[in-house]
């Protein structure tokens, strides 16, 4: 379970998040949404220790994140960021083999090997392998940075808006794999999303945020109904039932 207590982040006299007291049960595919400036990447971020909290308290798996080895939490946690951009010009298979570096220390092993070649296939992109990631379209090279991360073999997988930049076709085919990595592997898959339906349609659960503490968590048929959205989004929105999910409409 991801846990945290009394978590506060402050930039200055300006707060990102305010008191934010959150568990998270381990399995499933968990969706964080909300308006701009809710807090929801910055969230992610310290919870994968990429930014220092303020105050407060973040466990995993009963591991406080402030002292626990950077070696354990990477066997445990994985986050991709939205700005998944690389310096260096890598091949397909040598961006999904970092993923074994908490691990291999860059010195890949058999079982290693075994791995990456799992995750090309899990995302489909074993064809494409030994080439470029500059020569990839945006979908193709979303799919080898998720494959990195499957690649790193933790329990918890921390996605920050990985739709962003996707065509309709490639988002719906993320949402899947993603949702099966949850169902087959047993993977415990937080991730933001702006796409409230999507959210709807994938998610286990829902996290709405807004400025900066959680206004709603729970099931998604839960959260989307018109008073819960107006208290999230500040704009009426309508609800519709489609195959047992609520889909969101917000069009006039």
């Amino acid at each position: 379970m991801i846990e945290t207590r009394a978590l506060t982040k402050r930039y200055g006299a300006v707060t990102v998040l305010d008191n934010v007291s959150l568990k998270i049960a381990k399995g499933g595919l968990t969706s964080i949404v909300g308006p701009n400036g809710a807090g929801k990447s910055t969230l992610l971020s310290i919870i994968s220790r990429l930014e220092p909290m303020t105050s407060g308290t973040v466990i995993v798996d009963e591991l406080d994140i402030t002292t626990a080895s950077s070696n354990v939490m990477a066997r445990r946690l994985a986050i991709l960021r939205q700005d998944n951009q690389v310096a260096a010009r890598l091949t397909v298979r040598d961006l999904v083999a970092f993923g074994r570096y908490p691990y291999s220390r860059g010195r890949l092993t058999l079982e290693d090997r075994q791995h990456v070649e799992r995750a090309l296939d899990y995302f489909a992109i074993t064809s494409m392998s030994d080439r470029f990631l500059d020569e990839l379209s945006g979908g193709q090279r979303q799919r080898a940075f998720l494959a990195m991360v499957l690649c790193q073999d933790t329990d918890y997988v921390l996605l920050d808006e990985p739709l962003n930049s996707l065509d309709l076709k490639h988002a719906v085919a993320t949402m899947k794999l993603l949702r099966r990595a949850a169902d087959e592997l047993g993977k415990t898959i937080v991730l933001v999303l702006h796409d409230i339906n999507f959210a709807s349609f994938y998610s286990d659960n829902m996290i709405a945020m807004r400025d900066g503490r959680i206004v709603h968590h729970g099931a998604p048929n839960g959260i989307l109904n018109q008073e819960s959205l107006q208290t999230i989004f500040d704009m009426e929105l309508g609800v519709h039932e489609l195959n047992g999910r609520r889909i969101v409409t917000y069009y006039e």
